[in-house]
């Protein structure tokens, strides 16, 4: 698991106002990025964490973009995207690694 990764589950962060049906956007501390900028697109899929210059974790949800250029971290379970996405303003969000099976 990269630094980046681990440090995203330690954190706690909340879901801002300005999340939508493109990305659930979270509002906390910065993660550090080990390469400032944009990297070349590349294919995101459902569930992409995404991490842009600010260093705030974004969750790609149903109408996300087909590509993107910063650094992806980690993809949210499916069967756990439905409550990231009903989240209300304010709701803690936490990131827990899982293995895959």
């Amino acid at each position: 698991m990269s630094r980046t990764a681990r440090a995203c589950s330690a954190a706690s962060a909340r879901r801002p106002a300005a999340s939508n049906r493109i990305g659930l956007r979270t509002e906390g501390p910065s993660l550090e990025r080990a390469v400032s900028g944009e990297l070349p697109s590349e294919g995101m899929v459902l569930g992409a964490v995404q991490v842009p210059p600010d260093g705030r974790p974004v969750v790609f949800l149903a109408d996300h973009p087909t590509t993107g250029g910063y650094p992806v971290i980690a993809v949210v379970r499916e069967s756990d995207l439905a409550a990231a996405a009903q989240a209300v303003p304010g709701t803690p969000v936490r990131f827990t690694v899982v293995c895959r099976r």
